[in-house]
């Protein structure tokens, strides 16, 4: 897990590379953040998961191209439910989610890039979402009351992390008695190499820092989440290639589904 002092470089390291891509308008598989060729997003977006309406539904500039998967497609949400999206970056899974749970519901988005945050609010003021917000923080130490949401939805985000255990003890914090977990992350095949895993462009390009689904199965299990269920995606391969040309990760990680449940009371 390394030191405090070790975490807080890494947290630097991802905050200044997202911060830059918030600033730029580029994707994860721009020259900025990968050192991909520019891929039309809206394409990049179809191979995720998202449907058309979707991608028409948010404002311009929400969707950066930024995730894995979708995690709205195994969130299920519902009418008045609140959600919480950790890490997220220009608003695009919000404001999908804010459709889904309407009027009465609420959505919570928190990211630890000043420059994400300050571009989400600007699509929120755009799109006239009045049951979203957004809100500076860390994913490891959220700025949500306890038992106070029904969802966590995440895209691409906890592989970011330098504590994972502690991300899942916030989420399990958060949710409500029942309430569930719907994720698109990406994990590894097999421990990674040390070339990739000391690689600081690979962590912040959401490679190096995946873990093993039997140990992120472990660190949900351990918070006291149940109905746990991975799925690697490996279609995802083709769209992880493109993160870092000339290398093989696609080899080593492949995006995937997470989903758990609190239980009830």
């Amino acid at each position: 897990m390394g030191t405090q002092d070790t975490k807080d470089a890494t947290r630097r390291a991802v905050r200044e590379q997202y911060g830059h891509v918030a600033q730029e308008g580029e994707g994860c598989c721009g020259p900025g953040c990968c050192g991909a060729a520019a891929t039309d997003i809206k394409d990049l977006s179809a191979q995720l998961g998202y449907s058309e309406a979707e991608l028409q539904a948010v404002p311009g500039g929400a969707n950066m191209g930024l995730g894995c998967g979708n995690p709205q497609a195994i969130g299920a949400l519902q009418a008045g439910e609140t959600v919480l999206d950790l890490g997220s970056g220009g608003g695009f899974d919000s404001f999908l989610a804010a459709r889904a749970v309407g009027e009465t519901g609420r959505v919570i988005g928190v990211d630890m890039t000043p420059d994400m945050l300050s571009k989400a609010r600007a699509n929120a003021e755009q799109g006239g979402y009045a049951n979203v917000e957004f809100r500076l923080g860390e994913i490891e130490h959220l700025p949500v009351a306890d038992a106070s949401v029904d969802v966590i939805l995440s895209n691409c985000v906890i592989n970011l992390s330098p504590d994972k255990p502690q991300v899942f003890a916030e989420m399990y914090r958060v949710l409500r008695p029942g309430g569930r977990v719907a994720i698109a992350d990406v994990v590894a095949r097999s421990e990674l190499p040390e070339t990739i895993r000391t690689d600081m462009r690979l962590y912040t390009s959401c490679i190096a820092g995946a873990s093993l689904v039997s140990e992120i199965e472990n660190m949900l299990e351990v918070q006291g989440f149940t109905q746990i269920r991975i799925q690697p995606r490996d279609e995802s391969t083709t769209f992880i290639a493109q993160w870092a040309p000339g290398t093989d990760v696609q080899d080593w990680v492949v995006s995937a589904t997470i989903e758990a449940v609190k239980p009830g009371v």
